[in-house]
């Protein structure tokens, strides 16, 4: 098997096959393990590497990740971008080709500065510091690409008791650092230096104790009695969301669900729902504040807002609260090409997909007040929000609640939505609080302080799901501290691997 540590293509297939393997950890396969020996065969696939190769067996691990994880593309681009099956092939391939490089950037930098084969313990925590290092960048970069991190894999996984601690991340390093530790194993043990054999044994069986004995411990309480929720799923079909022929339908479609569904403390719309400027709808809005109003409940819905800014006339992705309840959020993490165009002067136009409905959004402001219902503070997320670990946690630390809308009708029957529908669960567990999901085809639910669905409905069924929230105070680890404990650490990490560095090449 000597194969898989050297150059050449075995063991660059191999590391397409890793890369690939990974998307059956997550949602919805959920086989947690694979995301164990997907990290343990991309980092002995560098042991013997030089920069170069490793640039390119860190490509190669990449593609397989991206290419299978975010297939879902490919329905978007076909389906609602008008590209033909080719041409919507080729832009698959050429993304998954640009973002392989979140791996193969940090493949080079491991076999350049940062692998310690003659020091096995500060080489596999090295390593665990170097995956969440390529996973938060990879959050960051150019507005971040933040889906399939490994760390996901653990919401109902042994380790799921670090997210509230650490946070996702936290358990993404556990992850790193146990693939490489049982990769080094052997290595500690015939080095014969006791005090590191112990600590490697500590650092390998330490992350998965502890993450069982927290697992289901409860880091807030209620700060109120629950409230009653309905979430409405209107599964409306994406060719009919824009086409002004079906407005006057689609809001009849919400008005007549919300007329006709039980009185509730929060009524939840999804994204988008009012398919029309706020100031367009602001009879409808009114006509619907006072039904909500009388009912003693918060309607809250999404609907796209335009302000001036700078003297300039600006679109906004929202959601507003009418009845009893106040509030209006601008979203300020937008999907390229779905929400804006990169580079739109010279992309638009070429295709139907640079050309979407409602992709000329502007990014809403960071210091923005959080929505106030029936009296509790509720950090909003739109879509693609919610993907975000630190962002989220952000909001999250201010609020009693969570709310995250969205209409994933974009990507059909494929497994982005579920994929989404996890990282908003691991969300809830990282902060210790309900959250409230609204979707236009699903899946819509509500999702306890323990990242688990208590009530759901299926994806592309219309309907009102009925559940209760509870307010939530108090603080989790990973809110009051976020990822500076965990950076701080994977700093002082890469220290001790450059000095191991140093150290031996003057022995």
């Amino acid at each position: 098997m000597r194969w898989i540590t050297r150059p050449g293509w075995p063991g660059n297939l191999l590391a397409v096959a890793a890369g690939a393997i990974t998307t059956l950890a997550l949602a919805p396969f959920d086989i947690w393990p694979l995301a164990l020996l997907a990290a343990g065969l991309f980092y002995a696939g560098l042991r013997e590497l030089s920069p170069r190769q490793a640039l390119g067996r860190g490509w190669c691990f990449g593609f397989g990740l991206f290419g299978a994880g975010t297939s879902w593309i490919y329905y978007s681009i076909h389906h609602f971008g008008g590209a033909s099956v080719l041409l919507a092939g080729f832009l698959m391939l050429l993304f998954t080709a640009a973002i392989a490089w979140f791996f193969a950037l940090p493949a080079w930098l491991w076999a350049r500065w940062l692998r310690r084969n003659e020091a096995p313990l500060a080489d596999a925590l090295a390593f665990a510091a170097l995956w969440v290092g390529q996973e938060a960048f990879r959050g960051w970069f150019l507005t971040g690409f933040p889906w399939l991190y490994s760390g996901y894999s653990q919401l109902d996984g042994p380790l799921a008791g670090l997210a509230p601690v650490g946070g996702m991340w936290l358990v993404s390093f556990a992850l790193a650092l146990t693939a490489a530790l049982f990769h080094n194993m052997p290595r500690l043990l015939s080095g014969g230096r006791k005090g590191f054999v112990a600590a490697g044994l500590l650092l390998l069986i330490g992350p998965w104790v502890a993450g069982i004995a927290l697992k289901g411990h409860a880091w807030t309480s209620p700060a109120g009695a629950p409230l009653s929720v309905a979430a409405i799923q209107g599964n409306v079909e994406q060719s009919m969301k824009w086409d002004p022929a079906q407005l006057n339908a689609q809001l009849a479609l919400y008005r007549d669900l919300s007329f006709r569904s039980k009185p509730v403390d929060l009524l939840i719309w999804p994204e988008t729902a009012v398919p029309v400027l706020k100031e367009s709808a602001e009879g409808y809005l009114n006509m619907m504040g006072t039904f909500a109003a009388e009912r003693k409940s918060a309607l809250i819905t999404g609907v796209p807002i335009r302000q001036t800014v700078r003297h300039e006339k600006r679109f906004f992705n929202g959601i507003t609260v009418v009845g009893e309840g106040d509030g209006t959020y601008l979203k300020q993490k937008l999907v390229p090409f779905g929400e804006y165009v990169p580079l739109q002067d010279l992309l638009r136009g070429l295709i139907a997909f640079f050309d979407l409905p409602m992709s000329d959004f502007a990014r809403g402001p960071a210091d923005q007040a959080l929505l106030q219902a029936k009296g509790y503070q509720i950090a909003p997320f739109i879509c693609y929000e919610v993907v975000y670990p630190e962002f989220a946690a952000g909001l999250s630390a201010r609020s009693d609640l969570l709310l995250t809308i969205s209409n994933d009708t974009w990507f059909g029957t494929s497994i982005g939505p579920l994929q989404h529908l996890q990282m908003a669960q691991m969300r809830a567990l990282e902060a210790g609080r309900w959250m409230i999901r609204a979707t236009n085809n699903g899946v819509t639910g509500l999702i306890d302080p323990f990242g688990r669905i208590t009530e759901s409905i299926p994806q592309f069924e219309q309907g009102v799901l009925y559940g209760e929230v509870v307010p939530m105070h108090e603080l989790t680890p990973y809110l009051q501290w976020r990822s500076w404990p965990l950076i701080i650490l994977c700093v002082l990490l890469f220290g001790w691997a450059l000095m191991a560095g140093r150290i031996s090449k003057t022995l």
